[in-house]
């Protein structure tokens, strides 16, 4: 697939789930879930969706969740980008925010 277009595909999916999380979601634990990126493979069989949490105890209660609505998630995305072909989520915990706050403390460490 053209990158281009597979670049507006993954922008208009990050844009669309942050706002299933937001407003549609039935679970309000996962209102504290946000999405970082997406990405999708070149031939749409999968994609990927990067999320973060503000809660970090309830890391697991969130992937729990979220497969749970993995179908539910998959069809509104359906709907709302106009896909003849949904790919398969793969849902990861993105860890480079905790690794950045690492370093910046480390960074704040070094200074004082």
């Amino acid at each position: 697939m053209n990158q281009i277009k597979l670049k507006r595909l993954e922008s208009l999916s990050l844009r669309e789930l942050s706002l299933w999380f937001l407003n549609k979601s039935k679970d309000d634990d996962l209102k504290e879930v946000s999405v970082t990126a997406i990405k999708i493979t070149n031939d749409l069989s999968y994609m990927t969706i990067y999320y973060t949490c503000y809660n970090k105890e309830k890391q697991s209660h969130y992937a729990e969740a979220l497969e749970g609505y993995k179908v539910q998630i998959r069809s509104y995305l359906a709907s709302k980008i106009g896909a003849r072909k949904m790919p398969e989520l793969i849902f990861k915990y993105d860890e480079s925010l905790d690794y950045g706050n690492h370093i910046d403390d480390l960074i704040k460490k070094i200074n004082n």
